[in-house]
């Protein structure tokens, strides 16, 4: 075979298969198709692959669970549909059992080695086991009788059509493996009605950068629990703030699970980027609702220090710097001798009375280099003494 011809038909191949990943969906029935069980390994059994669903005497109605509200002491009878859709007849188990809220959020149902002992033991079928043909479907009727003493408020359950397999494993050993598929069962019976919902811890921790303009990871977790009697649902978001309250970060609403009464449930936010601005408060919000209602919000903060080290070495540095320059300044000036002032220094006796005796005497006339002709016969004849007479002509 030539390589052009290699290449025609992996073209062709490629976009049949196009072409089929891209066809639309045919159209969806009115009533909602039943989910396959998981098919079982390929165990002496045999494969199985079942659906479980609400139904009635005849047939499917439409439900996607089963939904009621009933007074204390009350009951009814209802339908539930299995759907064999396997090539052999099938054995299934079934039974009603509690439903709780798994630790990631989701919908469960308790083990089949643990009793129920609220819905799912209020739910009654005539049988245990029940046989279906190949390809066939069967309504099983079910007695739903709710207790007098039934406390109000939402209680969760299923109807579970099971099938125990033996699967060979990879290393030859024979295991019995129970396959489940239920229709979930809501139930509210009639009373007061007490949605609450509270925030329990807040944890907040800092992953403090070197450096302070990079930003940091602020991580907060927070448990909420279901304290009221009802389903609980809305969504919760987490604003960080600064000191004096200024905000840094805020994340978006994040969807909540469906939390059945007295669950709990753990929400984990991771914010990037927050700078270390000495104290990180982290404010959660939450805005639960209830099948009926939306609740007031709840609000619960914690904190976390976040220091800027690198700017607080540096401001410690500068600050020691400065204290050592005033330090030595300061041993300098201590061990400088001191230049006392003239004007405040006292003089000798001797010389302060010869000044004086100067100052009162008046300037010395200077001395003569020579004898002075008639200085001492007085004045000159014809010369008048008086020092201001004009001079003779």
């Amino acid at each position: 075979m030539s390589l052009r011809t290699t290449l025609i038909r992996a073209s062709a191949v490629l976009a049949a298969a196009l072409l089929v990943a891209t066809a639309p969906p045919a159209p969806a029935p009115a009533a909602p198709a039943p989910s396959p069980g998981p098919a079982a390994g390929g165990g002496e059994t045999g494969a199985a692959r079942w659906a479980v669903q609400p139904s009635s005497a005849k047939g499917p109605t439409g439900r996607n669970y089963f939904i009621y509200d009933l007074a204390p002491g009350s009951t009814l009878t209802d339908h539930v549909g299995i759907t064999n859709l396997g090539d052999r007849p099938v054995t299934f188990d079934v039974y009603g059992t509690d439903a709780y809220t798994s630790t990631d959020g989701a919908f469960a149902l308790l083990p089949a080695d643990r009793p129920a002992t609220d819905v799912g033991s209020w739910i009654r079928v005539d049988r245990r086991e029940w046989t279906v043909p190949a390809g066939k479907r069967v309504d099983i009727p079910f007695r739903l009788t709710v207790p007098a003493n039934a406390t109000p408020g939402d209680h969760t359950g299923g109807v579970i059509g099971a099938v125990a397999r033996i699967r060979t494993t990879a290393d030859g050993q024979r295991v019995l493996v129970d396959q489940r598929l239920a229709a979930r069962v809501y139930l509210r019976v009639n009373g007061p009605v007490r949605p609450a919902v509270t925030v329990e811890a807040v944890d907040v921790s800092y992953d403090n950068p070197v450096n302070p303009f990079g930003g940091g990871d602020l991580v907060v977790r927070y448990r909420l629990r279901n304290d009221g009697n009802v389903r609980i649902g809305g969504s919760g978001t987490v604003t960080v703030r600064a000191p004096f309250g200024r905000e840094q970060a805020r994340t978006a609403p994040t969807d909540l699970p469906e939390l059945l009464p007295g669950a709990t449930f753990t929400v984990t936010e991771r914010i990037t980027g927050v700078p270390p601005l000495l104290r990180l408060t982290a404010e959660v919000d939450i805005a639960a609702t209830s099948t009926d209602t939306a609740l007031p919000p709840v609000v619960r903060t914690a904190g976390v220090w976040a220091p800027p080290w690198l700017l607080l070495a540096l401001l410690a540095g500068a600050a020691g710097w400065a204290g050592l320059r005033w330090w030595r300044r300061k041993a300098a000036a201590a061990g400088r001798p001191s230049t006392p002032d003239p004007a405040d220094t006292p003089r000798p006796a001797a010389t302060a009375a010869a000044a004086t005796g100067a100052a009162a005497a008046g300037p010395t006339p200077a001395a003569a280099t020579g004898p002075t002709p008639g200085a001492a016969d007085g004045p000159a004849p014809g010369a008048d003494p008086r020092p201001d007479a004009p001079p003779a002509r």
